[in-house]
């Protein structure tokens, strides 16, 4: 069940502000797990997967990555701060069993937009993990796939498990109808050139794709965090020398790295639950 106190002590908590937590977390062991296959004699997806100590059962996350692919950085960056906190977690290699590089120029491949739930299929037949408190969470092409898979449409209502709350860093908010079934959490740079922060905006404050209002009172709200100074991938410390990547300027961010961490910390404790630690 969604804790809404919790989630009203989150909202507080951001307009009052807290320090992210800086602190090296405790290594929690990955192990490279096997599920089901999207495609007709494909091998199947693969992921890595992090079980927390405790019998549980525990909240769970869903990690999905960029268009680079990059998903074992991803599962050392965040799948390990994650399951230090509690969560067990599965960073979801969407690429490999595919044989794809990256999709940064083809754009979001149709096959990949179930992987979520094929994600969280998985975990919710895992006796340590809590079906009913799971998120998905994703960073760029794989945040708007977060995006998409909790808004309301055939995606989501032909799932059979459901996601209890959703996390997108810096993700393409065009084309989001905004009718989302869970508490959703979007964080992006106010200087992201790749993925606009006003696209997001238009998103959280009820606008269309014009900027035009929709239909008031849809679905869960979206709570939006812009980063002052921040690129793209302002989370990603081998971004620390800025770069570029097919035009578009990617830069580690510490000051919003630290400050997404405290904030995506408290919106999994509000939504999901788990133990509200501070690493």
């Amino acid at each position: 069940m969604t804790n809404f106190a919790g989630l009203a002590a989150f909202l507080a908590a951001l307009l009052v502000g807290s320090p992210g937590s800086t602190s090296a977390a405790a290594d929690v062991a990955s192990a490279l797990v096997e599920f089901e296959s999207p495609l007709t004699n494909a091998p199947p997806l693969q992921g890595l997967l992090r079980r927390p100590e405790g019998a549980g059962p525990l909240p769970a996350v869903v990690l999905l990555h960029g268009c680079n692919g990059m998903w074992r950085e991803l599962d050392e960056r965040w799948g390990k701060r994650l399951a230090a906190w509690g969560y067990v977690t599965l960073t979801v290699d969407q690429f490999g069993p595919r044989g794809i590089s990256n999709t940064c120029t083809g754009g979001i491949l149709a096959a990949t937009v179930h992987d979520a739930y094929r994600a969280l299929s998985f975990l919710s037949r895992q006796s340590q993990v809590d079906p009913a408190r799971v998120a998905v969470m994703g960073l760029s092409q794989g945040g708007w796939l977060a995006l998409v898979s909790v808004e309301r449409g055939a995606i989501e209502r032909n799932a059979t498990e459901k996601f209890r709350a959703a996390v997108a860093f810096y993700p393409r908010c065009l084309g989001i109808k905004g009718d989302m079934t869970v508490p959703t959490l979007i964080m992006v740079g106010e200087l992201d050139d790749w993925t606009p922060a006003e696209e997001c905006r238009n998103l959280a404050e009820g606008r269309d794709d014009d900027g035009i209002s929709r239909q008031p009172g849809l679905g869960y709200p979206i709570q939006l965090i812009v980063y002052p100074g921040a690129h793209h991938g302002f989370d990603v410390p081998q971004y620390r020398t800025a770069g570029q990547l097919l035009g578009h300027h990617l830069e580690f961010n510490e000051q919003a790295r630290d400050q997404s961490i405290d904030a995506v910390r408290k919106f999994l404790y509000a939504t999901i639950g788990g133990q509200e630690k501070t690493q």
